[in-house]
């Protein structure tokens, strides 16, 4: 008897709960609810709307009765290090605050006066960034103490959503290794970090790992909805989900693009030595305790920004479609400075940017979008040097996953500045590790390598060489 998973996906600008099931030896996909996701401002804070996020997730679930579907199981992923806090009566202390939020502004450099640099990253293994949930948890410490002496519960926004369907919680791995308060070689929250932080331990749920069956949906939502469901914790981490997607599993190096882009390989142990903390490399959690040894790139964030400045004149299509044309256009910005976080201007951003180093300034939406395109490609070419630099190894191909791999101008950039092989695709990665993690749990999929089996059967892949993309 076919067994029904339901991926709730949620990214920065938008959220969907995918359909999945096996058919033939082959997986396949149905898109059963799409709505939007943004962050908005509440009084100086910029947010995420969590209980309108709910709803949209109960929608979606009331679209299945319409269509007369009966899924066996569900599983949230989200993007990391936001979180939520409950008091004693299970109630929100604040707004669900976006990592973008100015608030972390300087608290890194706090904390490394309580904990040195170096032993933080010897610990965690976790990349630096000022946004990390350490960062978030001691601003409001600085700020706000009141609201961590009141806090009972720490619920990560896909934590928060499992908490509502089924009233359980818990704290899941992938997601949880992203706060960098998780001990890398133990996997359990890093008590003595804490202590030193001065952070109430005692409201970090229990670890738990992707393909856990964490329950059923409670009374109230079963009899909303009309059905009973599991509930199953993917890699909950958007990008642990998306990952486990990638079709190549051996030697070779992904890149998960979207808003974001990872860049890295799967790994069985955390590498934590100098040289990884000197290029700010990650040890994040994957699925099986795997590791995701990666680095956080500015994405197309910046390409969505520029697109939103030129207020949607342009598709995303078009903008490619400009860069190809301003092919003689060259200037290169360091697409991981600060700056291009949450400016005012996107567009203002960059061709400051290359005013402030001696550049030439794009002037036109063709030379904006190319000088995009071109510093990603870049960055990536510097992340692909670092990776094979710690591993002491050449890598042969690099697969791009997630929506980011639509873009066949930046996939033949990738190509051409890397000299290796790229393939890419699957573009739905993340909800398709989501419902991978699900069927595992059902006893639909036996292991992993049988995942990707069937995940390199079921979508198509385009292979791009340092000249023109064929498709397999």
């Amino acid at each position: 008897m076919t067994k029904y998973s339901i991926a709730v996906d949620i990214g920065a600008s938008s959220g969907r709960l995918i359909l999945g099931y096996l058919e033939n030896g082959l997986l396949k996909l149905d898109e059963i609810h799409r709505f939007e996701n943004k962050i908005v401002k509440k009084g100086d804070t910029y947010c995420w709307e969590a209980d309108q996020l709910f709803q949209e997730i109960k929608n979606g679930l009331k679209k299945c009765n319409e269509l007369g579907i009966k899924p066996d199981s569900i599983g949230i992923d989200t993007w990391a290090v936001d979180f939520v806090l409950l008091d004693e009566k299970d109630q929100p202390l604040t707004e669900a605050v976006t990592y973008r939020d100015p608030r972390t502004d300087g608290m890194m450099e706090q904390v490394f006066e309580k904990i040195m640099k170096e032993r933080l990253y010897l610990e965690t293994g976790i990349q630096f960034q000022k946004f990390n949930t350490i960062y978030q948890l001691y601003s409001i410490k600085q700020q706000s103490p009141e609201i961590l002496d009141q806090a009972k519960s720490f619920l990560m926004i896909p934590d928060y959503f499992n908490y509502l369907l089924t009233g359980k919680k818990a704290n899941e791995y992938t997601n949880a290794t992203s706060t960098q308060l998780v001990n890398a070689f133990t996997k359990k929250w890093d008590h003595d970090l804490l202590d030193l932080l001065g952070i109430n331990k005692e409201m970090f749920q229990e670890i738990k790992t992707p393909k856990t069956v964490l329950g059923t949906l409670t009374e109230e939502l079963v009899s909303e909805l009309g059905f009973d469901l599991q509930v199953i914790l993917p890699a909950t981490h958007d990008t642990g989900s998306a990952v486990i997607a990638v079709p190549e599993e051996n030697e070779t190096i992904y890149i998960s693009s979207g808003t974001w882009s990872l860049i890295g390989v799967e790994n069985y142990f955390p590498i934590c030595v100098t040289k990884a903390l000197d290029y700010n490399f990650t040890n994040e959690g994957g699925i099986d305790y795997q590791y995701r040894f990666l680095k956080n790139i500015m994405g197309l964030w910046m390409i969505q920004e520029v697109r939103r400045n030129y207020n949607n004149e342009y598709s995303f299509a078009e903008l490619v479609d400009l860069a190809r044309e301003a092919k003689d256009f060259k200037a290169v910005v360091n697409v991981n400075d600060d700056r291009f976080l949450k400016p005012e201007n996107m567009i203002q951003e960059i061709m400051n940017y290359c005013v402030e180093t001696g550049q030439p300034i794009p002037g036109t939406p063709g030379e904006v979008a190319k000088c995009v395109y071109d510093s990603l490609a870049v960055s990536y070419q510097d992340a692909v040097h670092e990776i094979e630099e710690i591993f002491e190894k050449r890598f042969e191909k690099i697969n791009v996953i997630g929506g980011g791999c639509q873009n066949e101008m930046l996939n033949q950039l990738v190509a051409d500045v890397t000299k290796k092989e790229v393939y890419a695709g699957p573009v739905e990665a993340t909800a398709i590790g989501n419902i991978v993690a699900q069927l595992m749990a059902l006893y639909e999929i036996q292991d992993i390598k049988e995942a990707r089996t069937i995940v390199k059967n079921s979508f198509e892949v385009k292979k791009y060489l340092p000249t023109a993309p064929i498709t397999n």
